[in-house]
């Protein structure tokens, strides 16, 4: 099991090392920020002072090595934009879309788990089929357009919820939070609904499929033979075995949650890390979007390490064979 852990972890840090290499050359081809911090009068000298208090005058390889030298550390660099710490800006935006995330996520695994569970159980019915063929649109539409028609329904045409933003927020000093007010709940919907909908339709069918398999193997025909119950059957054995595989693909969509909340937060106007990232793009600001995509990345992989040690140890098997 040792062996397994210690194989999983050092996989978790090569794939950050990739990552963060990846990213951290794309940005060399999004534009040259100094054609943005500095204003039209400018001269070669302050373009090339500029460049070296930066740092841009250095070699590639240097540049990435201060970075994750930084990173490792912390220091995540000065935003070009703000002339801020990059850290101390992401701590700002972070609790937005942490909540956000969080939010979606709860709301893809209960809803998704059950109605999954209810379309197995009544396969049949007329209910079941419904939600079975509603499931659709959230699986084809994208995200974008699925948060549009929610801001034209309960915006525009119903005015129930709020369009954009948080609403009001509450600061509790290392955290702010619009759970705690009215309009803060409200800002969150419509939000969480477009953010969550497709993990949950995809959860969903994936635990009817799984569980409809499991219904047809032999040792739930014996449970019934013996006379148990159907409740019993349904949830402690076909249930349980159900979510092995769906547990993997909780994880997988957990990181998609946070992938996709870049276009939910652009939609909506939410102020977490999503739009930060997107504003940065807008000003090749090179230390924002780093750190925002390494953090991504440490995330997405944190949860699916997580995953693979939850998964090994539910599954005597993989354990075996590690």
């Amino acid at each position: 099991m040792l062996t397994f852990v210690l194989r999983r972890i050092f996989q978790s840090v090569l794939v950050l090392l990739v990552v963060g290499l990846v990213a951290f050359s794309m940005f060399r081809f999004v534009g040259d920020p100094i054609e943005n911090m500095l204003g039209q009068e400018r001269t070669i000298e302050d373009i090339e002072r500029l460049r070296g208090e930066l740092g841009l005058d250095q070699p590639f390889p240097l540049q990435y090595y201060k970075f994750l030298e930084g990173a490792v550390q912390g220091n995540l660099g000065v935003s070009y934009r703000q002339g801020r710490e990059v850290s101390e800006i992401i701590l700002e935006r972070a609790p937005a879309t942490i909540e956000l995330a969080l939010v979606s996520a709860v709301l893809a695994i209960v809803l998704g788990i059950a109605l999954g569970v209810y379309t197995a159980i009544r396969s049949d019915g007329f209910l079941a089929n419904f939600i079975m063929s509603s499931s659709l649109i959230g699986v084809s539409l994208p995200t974008f357009l699925i948060g549009i028609l929610l801001i034209y329904l309960f915006s525009v045409e119903l005015n129930w919820l709020p369009s954009f933003g948080r609403g009001e927020v509450v600061d509790l000093g290392w955290w702010t939070t619009g759970l705690l007010t009215v309009s803060g709940l409200k800002s969150l919907i419509l939000p969480s609904i477009t953010l969550g909908l497709y993990q949950m339709t995809l959860i969903m069918r994936l635990v009817r499929s799984e569980m409809l398999e499991v219904l047809r193997q032999d040792y739930i025909r014996f449970a019934r033979a013996r006379g148990f119950g159907d409740r019993k059957i349904n949830f402690r054995y076909a249930l349980k075995n159900t979510m092995i595989p769906v547990i993997t693909i909780i994880g997988l969509q957990l990181g998609a949650i946070i992938a996709f909340a870049i276009i939910t937060e652009t939609v909506f106007q939410w102020p977490g890390m999503g739009l930060l990232f997107v504003n940065a793009i807008q000003f090749v600001d090179i230390p924002v979007m780093a750190a925002y995509l390494m953090l991504v990345s440490v995330m997405f992989v944190g949860i699916n390490l997580i995953v693979d040690l939850f998964y090994a140890f539910i599954d005597p098997r993989m354990r075996v064979a590690s």
